[in-house]
């Protein structure tokens, strides 16, 4: 029997067959996106680099009450593992001892609250601490990096308070025909604001450059902890490359990276004064391009090692420029430069000439064992002849960051005292 309705069926089904023909092609088409896009994001994820990396159960270093330092390293087949850090215990050395499972470990009993820097050395390779990413460069040596607290590595740690900025800043040389490198730390709230703030010109020992501050000194942290605190005036402070040679850091050079960090003894314009007497250009550049307060009055400089000697040849020939100078551990031994040059001739006069302009604070660190202890000593007689006012003061330990960033505690509070 014939369905009376199987003619308008078949009519139906031939005019949803286009519909039925674009539904699967849809469905089709979605499917093969999503293999597609499935394989793109799958190679995308084996393609990107370092997706190896597993933080593992290992810990170190690791701090317990009291500041007991832990240090590990798995290194099964090796025959000898030793550690070196910049604390004073034991001179910083240990020699690690292994476990069963090939894990090796030495613990400091306590390590006074600071910042250290350390590495290991296996089979007399020396290494960094493969679970520890956090490492910085000194001259061209990376080092492993631990801050413990309740002290002053509290002040070289982040806290819960309102930060500054810091940038790199490329600067017109015209003493040096070049552009050259600073970096600028400005205070929490300096974008916002229409203030004007003094200035710290803060200065890198030999071997460093712009950044030497900002990262094995801390100046952000101990600055923002210090103002959140108000146990200092906020300021600007200005970090630049003081390699008369040099524009910037190595790798931030027009040489790129065939620049490599070397000591500054061994670059071209090493203590031969083009940096000391040009600096002006530096203070000039700094005033025009941020809100300071430009006056003596609202001025300092000062620097570790070289960039002590840079601060004391600096103020000494620009007397108008200086309030404020710091030397912290100076590289004066000044039986190694030619003082008849005419940044560092006629000292005394010009020392003479600075105290009669008028200075509110010369101060003075070193570590009683120091290598520049005595050219110190040396220097501090030259001042009392002539009744120059100062303020001295003596650490422990050595020629070491640890001093510098303690002395940078010390020394910004007395700054730009009304």
């Amino acid at each position: 029997m014939i369905n009376p309705l199987e003619p308008a069926l078949r009519k139906q089904a031939r005019f949803n067959l286009p519909n039925r023909f674009l539904a699967l092609q849809k469905l089709i088409t979605k499917k093969v996106l999503t293999i597609i896009l499935t394989a793109i994001v799958s190679f995308g994820v084996r393609a990107q680099q370092n997706t190896g990396f597993r933080q593992g159960s290992l810990v170190s270093p690791q701090i317990s009450e009291g500041n007991s330092v832990t240090f590990r390293l798995k290194a099964p087949l090796a025959q000898s593992v030793s550690i070196k850090g910049d604390w004073e215990a034991d001179g910083g050395k240990g020699t690690m001892t292994k476990d069963a499972s090939g894990v090796w470990s030495f613990t400091v009993a306590s390590l006074p609250s600071d910042m250290y820097l350390y590495t290991f050395t296996v089979d007399s390779v020396q290494l960094l601490d493969p679970v520890n990413p956090f490492v910085c460069r000194d001259v061209g040596n990376l080092f492993s990096v631990l801050i413990t607290n309740n002290g002053k590595g509290d002040y070289y740690s982040v806290k819960e308070v309102p930060h500054g900025s810091v940038a790199r800043t490329w600067y017109p040389s015209t003493a040096f025909k070049t552009s050259r490198r600073m970096t600028v730390y400005t205070p929490p709230g300096y974008e916002e604001s229409k203030t004007r703030y003094p200035v710290l010109y803060l200065l890198h020992g030999s071997g460093g450059d712009e950044e030497a501050w900002v990262t094995l000194g801390a100046v952000p942290r101990i600055l923002d902890n210090l103002i959140a605190e108000r146990k200092v005036e906020p300021m600007i402070v200005v970090m630049p490359n003081g390699n008369p040679s040099k524009q910037a850091a190595p790798g931030e050079t027009k040489e790129n990276l065939a620049y490599r960090p070397v000591m500054s003894n061994t670059l071209p314009g090493y203590k031969e004064g083009s940096y000391e007497l040009s600096f002006k250009e530096i203070v000039d550049f700094v005033d025009t391009h941020y809100r300071t307060q430009a006056m003596k009055s609202k001025r300092a400089v000062a620097g570790l090692s070289m960039g002590g000697f840079h601060s004391l040849f600096v103020s000494a020939n620009h007397p108008d420029l200086f309030d404020y100078v710091g030397l912290f551990s100076p590289g004066i031994n000044f039986k190694t430069v030619n003082m008849n040059l005419p940044a560092y001739n006629d000292l005394e006069n010009k020392l003479a000439a600075q105290m009669k302009k008028g200075i509110k604070l010369y101060w003075m660190g070193i570590g009683k064992t120091d290598m520049l202890y005595e050219p110190l000593q040396e220097y501090k007689k030259i001042l009392d002849k002539i009744h120059f006012p100062y303020k001295y003061v003596e650490s422990s330990r050595g020629h070491i960051w640890s001093n510098w960033r303690s002395y940078l505690l010390e020394f910004t509070p007395l700054l730009f005292k009304k």
